[in-house]
């Protein structure tokens, strides 16, 4: 296959030429940080970001987004109730964060959901998991091989929860934004429903029965502007950690800290390096959602050539206040492209390079379907080759 680069008719929108200046540093005692612009795909800091960690209770994110996808394939209905099972409350009922659920009793999807995006709850997950695979093995066989199609190759589950099992489950702080960017592009309206609640009420007291509710404990909830996600963890082995996101003014940046040392500390650093990253950064756009970008060649197709569109806002990240020149865009695919292609896939990526020679990859998706060509149109295509039209 040969790499294609097309240079783009459309630039940016110019900007004024001075020097470019390099953000601030952003120190932290987290062992691992990852912070990304969702827009551009720009790494704006990576600490370790590939080293394999326990993930804690951000392991919860996986098991969510199985449900997720179920969910909008039409095979998980939110409705659907599933049953607590005497020896799963057992085992959970008091093993680290918990939904406070009672055994036999009946719970819906939603709820349960609910009792894990937002309490942390060991027993939703496990009870979750049984319902949707019937054991929670089979299940983690599910989340596993999600993984393996969100490219999460560091990364392994060996249970629903992220509770230590002698190193089966382990993640990188770029797979936890992998699938982080994953639930939110993939699933909006879920992504919303359940994520970024402040709290969430489920259970009784024992004796005077009051209901239970318990606060979300994502540490940038309410601190900083636009934030709606997604999930912290803890355990000794893993210290606290925390997956995160926050949208301002269009612009969506995704977090991962990990192995820091106490419950202020995740919050404070959390905070920090999410402010960090949208004052220290700046978004410029290239092109909207849906916009064309240029066009590939495709082979064997019943056209010659298929449309590249932005499948969703595309903008370039520059250290805020730093300004020198348009940067340079190219469109990069493995070509030419075999038919047939459905529309929406991703079939290229816009590569730009900002003046300061950092590149940015933003995928492309084809406008439209091409089919493969019949019979007579690969012979029409086989004599323009032969006589030199193609």
């Amino acid at each position: 296959m040969i790499l294609r680069r097309c240079l783009l008719a459309a630039t940016a929108a110019a900007v004024a030429s001075s020097a470019f200046a390099a953000p601030p540093p952003f120190e932290t005692p987290a062992r691992v940080a990852f912070l990304f612009d969702l827009s551009s795909g720009a790494e704006l800091l990576n600490k370790d970001a590939d080293v394999p960690m326990p993930p804690a209770s951000m392991a919860k994110m996986m098991t969510t987004e199985v449900a997720f996808e179920l969910i909008d394939q039409g095979k998980l209905p939110l409705s659907k109730m599933c049953t607590v099972r005497p020896e799963t409350w057992k085992q959970w009922h008091s093993a680290g964060s918990t939904m406070f659920l009672s055994p036999n009793e009946q719970v819906s999807v939603e709820n349960l959901l609910h009792g894990i995006v937002t309490l942390s709850g060991n027993d939703a997950s496990v009870v979750l998991a049984e319902c949707i695979a019937g054991t929670e093995p089979a299940f983690v066989q599910q989340m596993n091989a999600l993984a393996q199609r969100l490219g999460m190759k560091r990364s392994r589950f060996g249970n629903s929860t992220g509770w230590p099992d002698e190193g089966a489950t382990v993640v990188t702080a770029r797979d936890l934004g992998m699938l982080a960017k994953a639930t939110i592009e993939n699933h909006p309206k879920l992504y919303k429903q359940f994520y970024g609640q402040p709290s969430f009420t489920w259970g009784k007291t024992l004796g005077s029965g009051q209901e239970i509710t318990q606060g979300n404990r994502n540490p940038i909830l309410g601190k900083v502007p636009g934030a709606d996600g997604l999930k912290t963890g803890h355990t000794e082995e893993a210290g606290f950690g925390f997956t995160g996101s926050a949208e301002q003014n269009g612009r969506r940046l995704v977090m991962v800290v990990a192995g820091l040392g106490s419950f202020n500390q995740r919050i404070e650093e959390s905070v920090k390096l999410m402010n960090w990253g949208f004052n220290a950064w700046t978004s410029k756009p290239l092109f909207t959602a849906g916009a064309r970008v240029g066009a590939a060649q495709v082979q064997l197709g019943s056209e010659e050539e298929v449309g590249l569109i932005a499948p969703r806002a595309i903008a370039v990240t520059y250290p805020a206040g730093a300004i020198g020149g348009e940067p340079r865009m190219k469109i990069a695919y493995n070509g030419p492209l075999k038919a047939p292609i459905a529309k929406g896939q991703k079939v290229a990526e816009l590569v730009v390079t900002t003046p300061d020679g950092t590149v940015q990859r933003m995928p492309l998706v084809a406008a439209e379907a091409v089919e493969e060509a019949g019979f007579f149109g690969r012979m029409w295509l086989g004599l323009k080759q032969l006589i030199g039209l193609a």
